[in-house]
């Protein structure tokens, strides 16, 4: 189901919105995001791939409060943990050291669905297809498989009319298994850390993008840029945003997410910062999120 998306600016021919109409960090007038409406079914699921190569930007954080916040909303949401360092199994209460079953398995081992490997989490209407070190073994054993970049994209099948969004959580590579995450995805979200050295490997990324589309998987679209660990306080934060904005225009989100502690207390505490912090102005940034993915249609 797609929302709809509800400006704040005028229609042709309106007057321009008021000096103090609420704006976002780059000056665009900020629409408002409804509420998503119920759903009366369930599925099929559009899946969308966390992305970005470089590490610390806020995949994995993102990955588990989006999916939080879209259940909050009631829809049914597969976390898929599609990194080998399993900190979004971790993060959402999984101990990946302790499970004879992940995703390696089902990618990789004939008669092994999966069904076999998902785990419920303590949030209603949130599963988990967690991952431990087994998975670093796959970009390997991968390379000699025929449609090696499909591999997931065929495990992931016969659940995808079972939930309303599946969020691959990917590695910070672009190696074999982040084109198979790709390969497998309807959309891309970029977590984009508010810094240079960030900022000079979208470029790469988008054109890494670019090539599975052409070859591999020609729905993949780009569902934003999403600012991360933004400090408003700083002109640097502001600058990266400001030059996101200026090379991708719109693909850049309205929502920013902002540096805080309470991310790493709340992984620490293996739960989603909806439950560990509600009223923190993190879990909003995230609701928010999970509104303007609905209202854009690029969520259920």
């Amino acid at each position: 189901m797609t929302g709809t998306l509800v400006d704040a600016g005028p229609a042709p021919g309106e007057p321009p919105p008021p000096d103090d109409a609420p704006r976002d960090v780059v000056g665009r007038v900020m629409p408002v995001f409804p509420e998503p409406p119920p759903l009366t079914s369930h599925g099929p699921a559009r899946i969308i791939a966390m992305c970005n190569q470089k590490g610390g930007v806020g995949k994995t954080t993102t990955t588990i409060n989006l999916g939080a916040c879209l259940a909050e909303h009631g829809r049914r949401v597969l976390l898929v943990d599609f990194d080998p360092q399993g900190a979004a199994s971790v993060g959402i209460g999984v101990n990946p050291h302790d499970l004879d079953v992940t995703i390696y398995n089902v990618l990789m081992e004939r008669g092994v669905r999966v069904e076999d490997a998902l785990i419920e989490s303590g949030i209603d209407g949130l599963d988990v297809l967690p991952a431990n070190i087994d998975l670093s073994a796959a970009e390997v054993q991968l390379v000699g498989e025929v449609a090696r970049e499909s591999v997931l994209s065929r495990a992931l099948r016969p659940v995808v009319d079972d939930y309303d969004v599946i969020l691959i959580d990917c590695q910070p590579s672009l190696g074999l298994l982040t084109v198979n995450a790709l390969t497998a995805a309807h959309g891309v979200l970029i977590p984009l850390e508010c810094e240079f050295f960030a900022l000079r490997g979208v470029a790469l990324l988008v054109e890494t993008i670019e090539k599975v589309r052409d070859r591999l998987n020609p729905a993949l679209e780009i569902d934003g840029i999403l600012p991360t660990m933004y400090d408003s306080r700083t002109l640097h934060s502001r600058e990266v945003v400001a030059r996101v904005h200026e090379a991708f225009g719109d693909t850049l989100l309205h929502s920013v997410i902002g540096r805080t502690v309470k991310f790493p207390d709340a992984t620490v505490a293996a739960e989603p910062i909806t439950a560990y912090a509600p009223g923190h102005p993190g879990a909003s940034a995230y609701r928010q999120l999970a509104r303007e993915l609905v209202a854009r249609g690029h969520a259920a």
